[in-house]
């Protein structure tokens, strides 16, 4: 089913230009905050909303938007998960899965819908009401109803928001392995970090309706390409400074009178301007003392102006002539007595320190 998806949308305030190889992302994300655009750009593509002129959307071989040219949704072999699932509530489980297979025979009807409850792991719900359904439950229902048709394309829209976090924890990694399984090319909206890690294999960052960076999860995640995608995937401390030379294999940056060691990053020379990106879960907290041999490079006195707890773990504020924000376990906030005033050293390998070279774009509001 591996095919190149191609689409330029433009639709109210979006103009967004995307080519996904679908062989090479199983699992496309379309990643960021609400009202970015990215549940504009899924309805097109699935051709419930229709493109403004100047468009153009391509699935392999099949145009299916461009200038007089519209291909109706039921056309597209496109499935489409909604974000609060949409089942029927009259209908049984097996009546929401068959609900599109209308243009089947009807005695072929019953094994298409056995076969889509399996593929979503949902096949011990054929016989329940609709109405009884967990939020789990629904879920695989509503996977299993877009599957069973037989896409050539999944979309599937913010399809974890609806459940509860216990929930939504529980089957992040169970939907990753259900859709790979499936074989099917697949496009998911969400604005979660956690689900976006979890679930794509590429990941498309939409900001303000444009497309601002393409690639790898973990790239895009760890290598920001502006200060913009940075804030959005959630780095937690951008710093400006300039570059003071090249030298032991790594750059050396200065933030405020404070010398931070990178990376080599031989595009930027003695001088120039620089963002300064380093993830909250990058930074490792450890009472002062001489540093240990294998220390990493970067080592900050630092006092803690602030702890909140942040779910499973401490989000710890810093002030080490440069404002830092480090998350650290509960057992490790408890070991160090963290708490307001306390003398700490933030620990920073080069390696997470990550260098954008032209800081222009500001970080958004």
């Amino acid at each position: 089913m591996a095919a190149t998806l191609t689409a330029r949308v433009r639709r109210h305030v979006c103009d967004l230009h995307l080519s996904i190889d679908t062989a090479r992302a199983p699992v496309t994300v379309l990643f960021g905050p609400s009202g970015a655009g990215k549940t504009t750009l899924l309805r097109c593509l699935a051709g419930l909303d229709r493109p403004e002129p100047g468009s153009h959307i391509q699935f392999g071989d099949h145009l299916w938007d461009a200038p007089r040219v519209h291909v109706p949704t039921r056309r597209r072999r496109v499935g489409y998960l909604f974000q609060d699932h949409a089942l029927f509530p009259h209908l049984p489980v097996a009546g929401n899965v068959g609900y599109g297979l209308h243009r089947m025979p009807r005695r072929q009807r019953p094994e298409r819908i056995r076969q889509a409850l399996a593929a979503a792991d949902a096949a011990h719900l054929h016989d329940r009401p609709t109405r009884g359904l967990s939020g789990g439950e629904a879920q695989r229902v509503a996977l299993a109803r877009a599957l069973a048709p037989r896409p050539q394309l999944l979309l599937l829209d913010e399809p974890l928001s609806a459940l509860d976090t216990p929930t939504r924890t529980r089957l992040r990694g169970d939907l990753r392995r259900l859709l790979l399984a499936t074989g099917v090319p697949t496009i998911v909206v969400t604005h979660d970090r956690t689900e976006a890690l979890t679930l794509g294999d590429h990941i498309a960052v939409v900001i303000d309706g444009r497309l601002h960076q393409h690639g790898p999860v973990d790239t895009v995640f760890n290598r920001p390409a502006t200060a913009a995608v940075a804030a959005v995937v959630g780095v937690d401390t951008i710093l400006t400074g300039h570059v003071t030379g090249h030298h032991d294999d790594l750059t050396h940056i200065d933030v405020a009178g404070h010398v931070l060691h990178a990376t080599p990053h031989r595009d930027l020379n003695p001088g120039d301007r620089t963002l300064v990106c380093i993830r909250a879960d990058d930074i490792a907290l450890e009472l002062p003392g001489p540093p240990r041999p294998a220390s990493p490079r970067n080592q900050l006195p630092a006092v803690v102006t602030a702890v909140h707890p942040d779910g499973p773990v401490l989000r710890v504020s810093l002030d080490a002539g440069i404002t830092l924000t480090a998350y650290v376990t509960r057992p490790t906030g408890e070991h160090l007595d963290l708490q307001t005033g306390r003398q700490v050293t933030a620990a920073i390998k080069a390696t997470a320190v990550h260098l954008i070279a032209h800081p222009a774009v500001e970080r958004p509001h």
